[in-house]
């Protein structure tokens, strides 16, 4: 998770190459019947990295396949306030926006309204308001048959 957390840095502070070049191969080391937790979390911040919306996607799938193997007893191994469900509006929302980018309205909406459902189970704190206000913004986008990526969603550039 250190070595997540340093190539996600990476990526924030404008070395988005390298940083994609290490989460691959972070990846490619877990291999397919790795930890949950490790594909969940590479997936979501590798998704975030990328600029066009269907490499994004395949990222993002992948992210939320995971989080479906996952037990809140390895989430709450990493850390002991982290409960799957509050992954799941994060990961339903990331699709959602993708797939609207793309022009699948339909999609994105049943994605959106996932993220919706579920959004319950996120914290009452800045992350959460974040995550919430991001669900009005993609909603209100897919509802407009907006395609332009949103100036606050995350990415490569």
């Amino acid at each position: 998770m250190e070595t997540i957390g340093r190539a996600v840095e990476l990526g924030r502070s404008g070395d988005v190459g390298t940083a994609q070049r290490q989460l691959v191969s972070l990846w490619q080391e877990v291999g397919p019947t790795g930890d949950p937790f490790h594909h969940c979390t590479l997936a979501h911040y590798l998704a975030d990295l990328l600029d066009h919306p269907a490499e994004a996607l395949i990222w993002d799938i992948r992210a939320l396949d995971a989080a479906a193997s996952l037990s809140d007893e390895r989430a709450q191994a990493h850390h002991q306030s982290l409960q799957v469900a509050g992954f799941y509006p994060s990961l339903h929302l990331n699709i959602a926006d993708n797939f609207r980018c793309l022009s699948a309205f339909g999609a994105a909406a049943e994605h959106i309204c996932a993220a919706e459902e579920r959004s319950e189970a996120l914290p009452d704190d800045g992350y959460g308001r974040m995550i919430r206000t991001a669900i009005d913004e993609v909603r209100a986008a897919i509802d407009r048959r907006e395609t332009a990526r949103r100036d606050s969603a995350p990415g490569g550039s």
